[in-house]
């Protein structure tokens, strides 16, 4: 998905200067979700670099979840972003992003570690690879450049 995702922007390179800041922050933080999921997911679990790691990754998809709900931009002559009309569905799982990470760091907190992990591989599925696979069609921005 990474991979995917740097070959869009790549491609976008002609709308860069269009874009406010805000979305270039959002890029970088679902990168950084991006690069250390499979590393949170494979490494041993309860270790202090899981827990670090952890605080790291839960602060990317926080911050990611609030940037996606707060930029606004124009690239490739249309309107990109909540506040220039452009919601969808793909902002309910901001949504959930925003009530789930809260859950996964008290279930870690209260060493409930099945609760953890569902909450950790349900934010990898929905969050992730579900919000992730719905950026590129249907007209959103990194669907545009990738295939446009």
């Amino acid at each position: 998905m990474a991979a995917v995702v740097a070959l869009a922007v790549v491609r976008g390179r002609a709308d860069w200067g269009a874009l406010p800041p805000s979305v270039w922050v959002h890029l970088g933080l679902i990168g950084v979700a991006l690069v250390l999921t499979p590393a949170m997911m494979l490494r041993a679990k309860g270790s202090r670099s899981h827990r670090v790691l952890g605080w790291v990754w839960v602060a990317a998809m926080l911050l990611t979840a609030l940037t996606s709900l707060a930029f606004n931009a124009q690239a490739g002559g249309r309107n990109w972003g909540v506040f220039s009309g452009d919601v969808s569905p793909i902002h309910l799982i901001s949504l959930f992003v925003l009530v789930m990470v809260p859950r996964l760091v008290w279930n870690a907190r209260r060493h409930r570690v099945q609760q953890h992990r569902r909450s950790a591989r349900g934010l990898v599925i929905g969050a992730i690879l579900v919000a992730g696979l719905f950026t590129f069609p249907f007209g959103r921005l990194l669907g545009h450049w990738l295939f446009a």
